[in-house]
């Protein structure tokens, strides 16, 4: 059965890393020691061994420990052994060329679509959607497929951002970008605010957090949903 956090952010204006969640993932993780974690995306160019640590000192409050998964000879087998794992944000192109490179892609949807709990944040929400579509990253390295893990029937736009009123930016917004996606995609799309998380028990899907989400259907008007709305069904 599914076990999984989708989160639109590791990190709230003014917290520490992960202290919005901690409590949430206190429970969630609670029978595992140890967490597996994927530095792939590799935010603002930080190296692997410098993301593990950041990573490990927010589990360490909680009394998890943390190993990379570039420690392990085998990134296969790290993933099939892991009791739980952990994606974190950056860049979803590099993330996901990254999973292709190393051969662990299939890996993790198999694990994770079995039971294994799966946290992401950000670029590791985005990848938990159907395809990396919806990202707001720049393209900087060209990973060889941009279908993803497909842990819900819908893609997912990390960070997504109201236009500010009053903003005399000429810029698309994130909504026209989605509009954009759906000329040529038929899923759909949730828009996650940061601060708010989709939590997936099996074939439930729930938002969660304070905040409503944003969904975009293809020639629909965009919606809002409240936080404990259950959207197993968007598709």
């Amino acid at each position: 059965m599914k076990n999984i956090i989708i989160a639109s952010t590791s990190t709230l204006h003014g917290d520490e890393y992960l202290d919005y969640l901690l409590p949430e993932l206190q429970q969630f993780f609670s029978n595992v020691n140890e967490l597996l974690f994927i530095p792939y995306a590799r935010p603002s160019g930080i190296s692997h061994e410098d993301y593990t640590q950041k990573v490990s000192e927010a589990f360490a409050k909680i009394n998890i420990s943390v190993k990379g998964i570039h420690e392990f000879e085998n990134p296969t087998e790290a993933i099939e052994k892991a009791k739980g794992i952990f994606t974190g944000g950056g860049n979803t192109f590099l993330l996901v060329s990254q999973l292709y490179k190393n051969n662990v892609i299939d890996a993790l949807e198999k694990v994770v679509k079995n039971g294994t709990p799966y946290l992401g944040t950000s670029a590791g929400s985005n990848i938990c959607g159907l395809t990396m579509n919806t990202t707001n990253d720049m393209p900087i390295v060209y990973p060889p497929s941009f279908s993803t893990l497909g842990f819900v029937s819908f893609n997912i736009n990390p960070h997504y951002l109201d236009p500010i009123e009053g903003s005399t930016h000429m810029g698309e917004t994130r909504e026209t970008r989605i509009n954009e996606f759906h000329h040529f995609n038929p899923q759909p799309v949730v828009g996650l605010r940061e601060g708010s998380w989709l939590a997936v028990k099996g074939d439930s899907v729930k938002l969660k957090g304070t905040l409503t989400a944003r969904i975009f259907k293809r020639n629909e008007k965009p919606i809002e949903v409240i936080p404990e709305t259950e959207l197993n069904d968007l598709k």
